[in-house]
């Protein structure tokens, strides 16, 4: 077992402050993709009339039979920017599939100028229907069906988080497609996300200001749903972020110890809102995998 997994089973339910690092974290440029890895480009994981499409990294060297845990990955931007091809999105692909994990990068139902209706809350319909569609696709691309998490940031740390807390009993579940089939995960990773709506700023894909449906607010936030039994979860934030404050991490944090959630909390002294997995100032691989391997990699004999 490694020692990152020790110093997890250690840490839980705490915060910690790493040291201050340098403040170059720009490392948006999407890496050259390697030979061994296989990606499957636009999947359609929505209904055909939807362009919102998917893409899908392989680990290398796998065996006929060979199942492997599933990452879903949430591309960040506001819930109205982002891009599942992104150098911060394709990076995170390349390392999850790197290290044994069958990666999947979505795009979805984002809000535009012009779009004269809600997008919250297909955007996390979106999200839930690929965990779905990870399920019902799991003999094809040799995926574990109870060995599925999700990774998100900013925005996508919303939407990752979410599905981490909430149960169908929460009302949240997707009616179409693929009715039935479980969205629940495993674990679940948030980068910079904000968690708690009421207390941010007012969202355009809601149409409405905090003043006139706090309701809506409350319901988008994650912290609204934590309950004991809600997934484990690691949560990564900067005290240099400008866009969502940390104390929106600190905030869902003690909303899981309070109910008895697993969880770790990083705080990254100087680190900015956005940072992918591996920066010139911090390599995040560590800790990451660290909480993943812990929780989706079957036990070692």
């Amino acid at each position: 077992m490694k020692l990152s997994v020790f110093i997890f089973a250690a840490l839980l339910f705490e915060t910690v402050v790493v040291a201050a690092v340098p403040k170059d974290w720009k490392a948006e440029k999407a890496p050259e993709i390697p030979k061994s890895i296989r990606v499957e480009r636009d999947v359609t994981y929505l209904p055909a009339d939807r362009r919102e499409k998917a893409d899908v990294y392989f680990p290398p060297s796998r065996s006929a039979g060979q199942l492997a845990p599933a990452m879903l990955l949430i591309h960040g931007g506001g819930f109205n920017d982002g891009d599942k091809a992104r150098g911060r999105e394709v990076q995170m692909g390349v390392e999850l599939a790197l290290h044994g994990y069958i990666c999947m990068s979505i795009d979805y139902r984002l809000w535009n100028t012009g779009v004269k209706s809600p997008t919250w809350p297909q955007s996390l319909f979106d999200a839930k229907t690929a965990v779905r569609w990870l399920r019902t696709e799991a003999v094809r691309l040799q995926v574990d069906p109870e060995r599925i998490g999700v990774f998100g940031n900013s925005a996508g740390g919303n939407l990752a988080a979410m599905l981490a807390v909430t149960t169908p009993d929460d009302g949240l579940e997707p009616a179409a497609p693929l009715p039935g089939v479980s969205t629940r995960v495993k674990c679940a990773i948030d980068f910079y996300g904000a968690l708690d709506l009421p207390n941010y700023h007012d969202m355009k894909m809601f149409l409405q200001t905090r003043a006139e449906n706090p309701a809506i607010y409350r319901k988008a936030s994650p912290v609204t749903y934590v309950k004991s039994g809600a997934a484990p979860m690691l949560l990564i934030h900067g005290t240099a972020d400008e866009t969502v404050p940390h104390s929106q991490a600190e905030t869902m944090a003690a909303a899981l110890k309070k109910a008895g959630v697993e969880h770790h909390l990083e705080i990254v002294p100087d680190a900015p809102h956005t940072f992918a997995l591996v920066s010139p100032a911090k390599d995040f691989r560590p800790l990451v995998f660290g909480f993943l391997d812990k929780h989706l990699m079957p036990a070692k004999p």
